[in-house]
Formats: C-alpha cells, sequence, structure tokens
C-alpha cells in the first residue's frame, strides 16, 4: 500500500520499547534505581503474542512493564530470553537504541556514575542542534540507551516535554545496510516522511564497529503524527551484519518497537500474524499485529 505523502503519519506515537535480557531482576532493579521507572506489570508472554512476534519460543517467559510516574503509559518491556553469545550493540541490523527523554543531562550522567549501565558516549551537545545535550550508555543486556535534553527554549523544541528528572522513550534508532529502503518503506506503509539523508559521524556507532574517526554514517529522521515521536534511520556499511537470535526466540538488545495507529485497517500489510486483542496493559483491549520492517526489525502496532 502506498501512502500520499501529503497525508498525515499512521504511525502515532511510541508504546513500549521491548528489550531481551537473560536476566529480569536485574533490569527491574537497574531500571528502578537510575531512571526511576516503576513495574506497572508482571506476566507472561501468551503463545498469541509469542506467535505474532514470530519468537514461538518466548511463549511462557516472564515479562515486566516498566514506565515513568510523568508518562505513565510510554513503557520499557523486558522479556527474559537467552543470551546471545558475543552479541555486540550497534554493530547488526534492526532496532539498535532507545532514545529517553530527560530534564538534565548532566544531573543524569552524574545519578549513572557508578551504576551497571556502561558509559559509551559522554555527554555532548548535537551538531546542527548545539542546544539540544545527551549521553549514552549501555544496559546489562545489550541495549543502548540516549538520555537527552533541551537546554534552550522548550516551547520551540523538537523535543518533548520531560515532566520529570526522566521522562518518556521519544525517539526509537533503527539500523539497515540500505537506508533508502527503510525509507521508503516507512512511507509507502504508513506516510512518514523523512528529511535528507545526510553522512554524519556517530561516535557511537564508529567505536562499536571500530570504523575511522571520520566515518559519516548515512543517517535521516522520520517523524511520527504526534509531536515528539520519531525514527533516526541509520545507514550501516560493513562490517555490520544481520543479527543472530536463537530460533524462535526473540532478538537480542532492543527487540521490538511498539507504535499506534488509528486503526489496523487502513494498513495492508504482511502481518506475522492476524491482527487480533493481546492481553496486557501494553494493549489496553486493542488489537495488535507485528510486521518485519526493510531491515527486519520487527516493528508492533496498536490501534490507539
Amino acid at each position: 500500500m502506498s501512502v500520499p505523502a501529503q497525508a498525515a503519519p499512521l504511525l502515532q506515537r511510541f508504546r513500549v520499547a521491548t528489550i531481551a535480557t537473560s536476566d529480569l531482576a536485574q533490569v527491574e532493579k537497574d531500571y528502578g534505581r537510575y531512571l526511576g521507572y516503576t513495574v506497572r506489570e508482571r506476566g507472561k508472554v501468551s503463545p498469541a503474542l509469542a506467535a505474532s512476534w514470530d519468537a514461538p519460543r518466548a511463549s511462557g517467559r516472564p515479562y515486566v512493564l516498566l514506565s515513568s510516574d510523568t508518562h505513565p503509559d510510554v513503557f520499557i518491556r523486558a522479556v527474559r530470553t537467552p543470551a546471545i553469545k558475543g552479541y555486540r550493540p550497534l554493530t547488526t541490523y534492526g532496532w539498535n537504541s532507545i532514545e529517553i527523554v530527560v530534564d538534565d543531562t548532566d544531573a543524569t550522567y552524574a545519578r549513572f556514575q557508578g551504576s551497571p549501565f556502561k558509559v559509551i558516549g559522554e555527554p555532548a551537545n548535537l551538531k546542527g542542534y548545539p542546544s539540544i545535550r545527551a549521553f549514552q550508555v549501555e544496559g546489562r543486556s545489550g541495549e543502548v540507551l540516549y538520555l537527552t535534553s533541551e537546554t534552550g527554549d522548550r516551547s520551540r523544541s523538537p523535543l518533548p516535554a520531560p515532566g520529570g528528572p526522566i521522562g518518556r522513550v521519544f525517539i526509537m534508532v533503527l539500523a539497515g545496510p540500505d537506508i533508502q529502503a527503510m525509507v521508503d518503506w516507512y512511507n509507502n506503509a504508513f506516510g512518514l516522511t523523512a528529511g535528507a539523508i545526510r553522512p554524519s559521524p556517530i561516535g557511537v556507532v564508529q567505536r562499536a564497529q571500530r570504523l575511522p574517526a571520520d566515518h559519516g554514517t548515512p543517517l535521516t529522521t522520520m517523524r511520527l503524527a504526534q509531536q515528539g515521536n520519531l525514527f533516526e534511520l541509520d545507514g550501516y556499511t560493513p562490517p555490520a551484519t544481520a543479527r543472530l537470535r536463537h530460533p524462535g526466540e526473540l532478538p537480542p538488545g532492543v527487540a521490538i518497537t511498539t507504535v499506534s495507529v488509528p486503526s489496523l485497517d487502513a494498513l495492508k500489510l504482511p502481518f506475522i500474524t492476524p491482527p487480533a486483542v493481546q492481553d496486557g496493559l501494553a494493549y489496553g483491549g486493542r488489537r495488535s499485529a507485528t510486521v518485519r520492517g526493510a531491515a527486519g526489525e520487527l516493528l508492533e502496532i496498536v490501534e490507539e
């Protein structure tokens, strides 16, 4: 299905970022202590939900659903999943990073000192957006978090209001071998439009992939309908590869991005299983379905 470029984007906002972890209790502890996230739900993945993710072996696995008090309906979900030996974040195709808005980047950085999160990027202002400041960490499960604040006029900022010291997910970062294919897929499926694709040095990616300091990664963004929700698309080059996963399991690291739409009936996509109502707080009694995107990423779509 092709959506006219001038139409409003069909994707509304982020609902869930799902990480695969071999240590659920530790993720709960880390996100509670260092991000102030609260457990909203504990449960086990149903057979129908596991099938919808093309991860049948996830059936029966425990999960926790966490969120900030300021944005309680935008979740981080952790699902117990066997680890992949040798998995290295920011070196494979798929969802690579979760970006969370914070009130004060430097205060958050200080809060993370001595934590189990590994700092992989020191606080710095963004080139081209000098009032936006961020740092990056890697969690125990190979998930990468960007923690970002607006230091200038927040009434004019593209960032959402944090609402407290640490807010919600507002960017999901996707990588693939063909950035134009990713742009075309999200445009054709959902009417999202991209900015210009430009090569940009990304320090955490350069270091993870051992690339030269002046290596430019092709990059662009695509905005969802609700302000302060967007994808960053990165075009990875060798030595980046497809992400390995155990048969029937979720991929390691950042495994799934969940977004909302007004209606699944408007989408003509090759869903892994047909749209259905799934149990749990993340779905609110509404239908959902999952599709694979151009980079092999799992995109879960929930009716708003």
